[in-house]
C-alpha cells in the first residue's frame, strides 16, 4: 500500500464498522479519520441509529480523528449528507479512499461506491461476503467486547438486550437462524451492537448507566452514560 493512500472509514461504533477498521489497519491501510453520521430518522436504512452519540467516545478510545455530522436519514438525501462528510474528509485529511463494513448488502455497497466514485475515491469493504459465524467468532477470539443494543423479530427476548456477544451467543444466533431465519450477523437489522473494547482500543468504554426498553417483539438497550477507562 502506497504511503499516499489515506483512508476514511464509515463508522457507527457497531461490530461491522469497527471490525472493518481493524481489518483495514491489519492490511496496512492508513486510517486518517472516522466518519459518523447521526440520523434524525430512527428508521434510517442507511445509518446505524441506536446509541450513535457514543461513537464519539469510541473514536477517542481508538485514537483516530472523527467527523460527526447530522443527517435527516431520508432516502437519497442521506447520500448527499454522506457526500458532504466525505468532501470534508478530503479537505481536512486528504483522504483518497473509504473503508466501510458492508457484509452482504448489495444495495448499501452500491450506494456508497456510487458516492465515492463521484468524488474519485477508492473503496474497500474488508468484510464483504465473509462467513458471518466465522468472522463473529474471530472478533470474539481476537478480544473484541461487543454488546447487543437492539433486536427485533421472532426469537429475540429482552434478555438479549445488553448481552455480550460471545461464543455462546453466536451459537444461539445460529439456532435463531435455523428456526426463524435470523441473519447470524444481523445484516437484516435483526440486531445491532456497540463495541466497547478491542485490540486497537487504547482505552475501553465502561457503561455506567443503561436502560432496557421492550415493546412487542423488539427493544433497545439505551446507554445513558459511559466513560473511558484504562485497559487492564
Amino acid at each position: 500500500m502506497a504511503d499516499s493512500q489515506r483512508f476514511a472509514a464509515l463508522f457507527s461504533g457497531g461490530k461491522d464498522s469497527t471490525f472493518a477498521v481493524h481489518r483495514a489497519i491489519e492490511q496496512g491501510r492508513q486510517m486518517s479519520v472516522l466518519i459518523t453520521l447521526k440520523s434524525k430518522n430512527p428508521a434510517s436504512v442507511m445509518y446505524h441509529v441506536p446509541n450513535i452519540d457514543f461513537a464519539k467516545l469510541q473514536a477517542k478510545a481508538i485514537g483516530i480523528p472523527q467527523i460527526f455530522r447530522l443527517t435527516d436519514g431520508v432516502k437519497e438525501k442521506d447520500l448527499a449528507d454522506l457526500k458532504l462528510a466525505l468532501q470534508e474528509a478530503v479537505r481536512k485529511y486528504k483522504i483518497t479512499g473509504l473503508i466501510f463494513g458492508a457484509v452482504s448488502s448489495e444495495h448499501m455497497r452500491y450506494r456508497i461506491e456510487a458516492v465515492c466514485a463521484d468524488l474519485g475515491l477508492k473503496t474497500a469493504a474488508p468484510l464483504w461476503h465473509l462467513d458471518p459465524e466465522r468472522y463473529l467468532t474471530e472478533m470474539v477470539r481476537e478480544g473484541f467486547e461487543i454488546i447487543i443494543i437492539s433486536c427485533t423479530g421472532s426469537g429475540f427476548t429482552p434478555a438479549w438486550l445488553g448481552r455480550r456477544l460471545d461464543l455462546q451467543a453466536i451459537q444461539e444466533l445460529k439456532q435463531l437462524h435455523h428456526k426463524f431465519g435470523v441473519h447470524i450477523s444481523g445484516e437484516g437489522g435483526e440486531f445491532k451492537t456497540i463495541v466497547i473494547d478491542g485490540p486497537m482500543f487504547k482505552k475501553r468504554l465502561e457503561i455506567k448507566d443503561a436502560e432496557k426498553v421492550w415493546s412487542g417483539d423488539s427493544g433497545f438497550y439505551i446507554v445513558k452514560r459511559a466513560k473511558l477507562v484504562n485497559k487492564k
